[in-house]
């Protein structure tokens, strides 16, 4: 499905108002722990919050900020935007006051839908907001109003007395409809400009002919709707087939998921390899009860097959590992149902084009590790005031990734790491995932990230690792570990450092923040590292 350029299309209409017109009105559509939103009430609740916005003065084309937790609200402030014709960005609620100030900022938002804890965070600084007049709180807008007055609202009081049909803006397929943020791993995050034709387009494909949603499917998500890998598998995706998500504010802990797939019997659930080894590593995981899924999806980080094969071992469902980006909307290379290959992200999905290239820019041999470009119908406009990385990342129609890949015979792609996380060891190129899988699947390590450190002007690496409970960290098990990767890889790659650690630095998406880690071993050096190189004397602190 992709409508042209000048064709008059909302994507609100695509994800949530046909489904009225298909006669699926008093199915539920969303669904939390005390209540459920029909698709009817959905409707009717995004197009109160649609006039309420076009009652305060927010125009066609202006940004909408939306930071709220995990709940029925958060749809409506989507697809009310939307539908009056405005532009939706989202952020993380838990972020701290200066981070939720350059969100603002930076997308010149009109109007913002936040909760409470945001709302108390934002309010004293509205006087030194450009564009942002008017604050719509969920929940406790007088407390956080302070010296803000009329410019803090109450999201009942100013949404309950609009009509519950609202007048569709004439938008354009080709319309901005979206933004989209960059995970900010190496800078300020990016947005992404996307079009109203663009998440539709991805849903045709990956969420139909890949995953194969379907009505009678139920959804749950680990990632937050923040955050578009999870606004896309746990939102859009669903209510494209009439089917129903599952919604709840609270941190996606093992004992939480636990309970709501327990409860609410979810057969999609989506969710990041950090959580999937949390849940598999639980004590009580193999007396909880996951039949009802029929398939995991995981993204925004490897899996590395170890912890694949732990999973399958254990709950008996398949993992379907794939990648996507903001600047392609969603998961654009995935594995298939029945067609899973651990370690590999499965094959391009419909309707994507990919080519893997080297650092002059031409194809490289089949098997050979090159920067990934792709190509399809979901590929965003530019990034917002960023011209010079608009035209280095958005070339004639394709997006060229920073993240290494390898093709084999048979069209499977293998994930070699990022361009920046690559070392590069006697000459020779390493990458750190293949590392890190290798000692995934040794039974002391739970989680670990190899970086590489200086001596002598050399890159070497170095390992950061996250022991299991009742295992010792010392030089003994430093020195093991080496000589687990040693005898597995190429005798180059094993880590000739080992540094144990409590926990790795993630981001507000779940993955590993890399520079971080880089920049601490750079500024502090290898204090509380044990050496382990074997052909030295190893184990030495």
């Amino acid at each position: 499905m992709q409508p042209t350029a000048g064709a008059a299309f909302n994507m609100a209409d695509y994800f949530l108002y046909d489904r009225l017109a298909e006669g699926r009105g008093d199915r539920v559509a969303m669904r939390t722990d005390a209540d459920a939103w029909t698709y009817a009430r959905a409707a009717a609740e995004s197009n109160r919050f649609g006039n309420a916005l076009r009652e305060l003065g927010v125009a066609a084309g202006d940004r909408v900020l939306l930071s709220l937790p995990d709940v029925p609200e958060f749809a409506a402030g989507i697809f009310g935007t939307l539908r009056m014709g405005g532009v939706v960005a989202m952020v993380n609620p838990l972020l701290p006051a200066e981070d939720l100030a350059y969100y603002v900022e930076y997308t010149g938002c009109r109007a913002m839908l936040c909760d409470e804890s945001v709302a108390q965070k934002l309010a004293p600084m509205l006087p030194r907001f450009m564009t942002l007049k008017d604050l719509v709180v969920l929940g406790g807008a007088a407390r956080a109003a302070g010296a803000a007055g009329d410019r803090v609202h109450a999201y009942g009081a100013l949404v309950s007395g609009q009509p519950p049909r609202c007048e569709p803006a004439p938008t354009r397929a080709a319309d901005s409809a979206y933004w989209l943020f960059t995970s900010g791993s190496t800078g300020r995050p990016k947005a992404v400009v996307h079009r109203h034709a663009d998440f539709p387009w991805n849903c045709e494909r990956y969420a139909k002919l890949v995953v194969g949603y379907r009505q009678d499917d139920v959804t749950l998500s680990v990632p937050r709707l923040f955050f578009g890998y999870g606004t896309g598998t746990n939102l859009f995706f669903p209510l494209a087939v009439g089917a129903t998500t599952v919604l709840f504010p609270e941190k996606p802990t093992p004992e939480a998921l636990f309970e709501k797939i327990e409860r609410h019997r979810p057969t999609i659930l989506t969710s990041v390899p950090t959580s999937i080894n949390a849940m598999v590593s639980d004590a009580e995981a193999s007396k909880r009860d996951l039949s009802s899924l029929r398939a995991v999806l995981s993204a925004g980080e490897a899996l590395p097959p170890e912890l694949y094969h732990r999973w399958k071992k254990t709950f008996g469902v398949e993992i379907l590992d794939g990648i996507g980006s903001a600047e392609t909307f969603h998961i654009y290379i995935s594995n298939a149902p029945g067609d899973v290959v651990p370690g590999s992200l499965g094959k391009l999905v419909p309707g994507y084009e990919a080519r893997i290239a080297g650092a002059d820019g031409r194809e490289v041999e089949e098997g050979g590790i090159g920067t990934l470009w792709i190509r399809g119908g979901s590929v965003g406009i530019e990034y917002h005031g960023a011209p010079e990385k608009t035209r280095e990342t958005f070339v004639d129609g394709w997006v060229k990734s920073a993240d290494l890949f390898r093709r084999d015979a048979g069209g499977r792609f293998w994930y070699c790491g990022r361009v920046d996380d690559l070392l590069k060891v006697g000459g020779i190129f390493v990458s750190p995932t293949e590392v890190e899988d290798c000692l995934l699947s040794h039974p002391a390590v739970a989680e670990c990230a190899v970086v590489a450190y200086h001596e002598g002007g050399l890159e070497k690496p170095l390992a950061l690792v996250v022991p299991r409970p009742g295992h010792r960290a010392d030089a003994a098990l430093a020195l093991e570990l080496a000589r687990h990767a040693k005898s597995r890889l190429a005798a180059y790659k094993f880590p000739r450092r080992v540094r144990f650690v409590e926990s790795l630095p993630k981001n507000d998406r779940g993955k590993v923040e890399r520079k971080r880690l880089r920049d601490e071993v750079a500024a502090n050096g290898l204090s509380g590292s044990f050496d382990t190189d074997v052909s030295a004397r190893g184990g030495r602190p």
